[in-house]
């Protein structure tokens, strides 16, 4: 995706309906991930974020979409 591109444009990346239907999007830095072992018990230990359409993607970022 391009630098500078907001969660709801990245979505399009994978799918037209991603951008489209975009609700929100829950985010996590890879490597927080690769710690905790999984989006649970990052969730758990409250390393994820829930951000919006408007939310400008960083490099390093990995992204749940929820449509």
């Amino acid at each position: 995706i391009p630098k500078g591109s907001t969660a709801k444009r990245a979505g399009r990346a994978i799918h037209s309906d991603f951008e489209e239907k975009f609700i929100r999007a829950e985010v996590i830095l890879w490597e927080d991930l690769l710690r905790m072992g999984s989006f649970a018990s990052a969730r758990e230990s409250g390393l994820i974020r829930t951000e919006g359409k408007d939310y400008v993607v960083k490099d390093g970022d990995v992204i749940e979409f929820k449509i």
